[in-house]
């Protein structure tokens, strides 16, 4: 089990990215969370394994109006206590 921080630019907000996020992490069995953010990217930590973790990716990357140019990524401690993935607000 594995925890990463992603932040998320290009176009990634109005485009239902947040949705898309919180069904495919659904469906992979990951925990974790996603938000807009003021500067128009997004960010989302994510937990499950290496492999769940990519099959989110590769569902929000084929969404045809999500347009990622760059993706930050970093690993973080795994939070034990959380039990489901969301969608978040500022």
């Amino acid at each position: 089990m594995i925890r990463k921080h992603f932040t998320f630019y290009g176009r990634v907000q109005g485009v239902g990215f947040r949705y898309r996020a919180c069904r495919a992490a659904e469906m992979a069995g990951c925990t974790g969370w996603v938000r807009n953010e003021y500067d128009g990217s997004v960010t989302m930590e994510i937990q499950g394994t290496e492999e769940q973790i990519d099959l989110v990716l590769q569902e929000i990357r084929q969404w045809k109006y999500v347009q990622i140019e760059r993706m930050d990524v970093k690993l973080i401690p795994v939070d034990p206590k959380e039990k489901q993935f969301r969608a978040g607000y500022m």
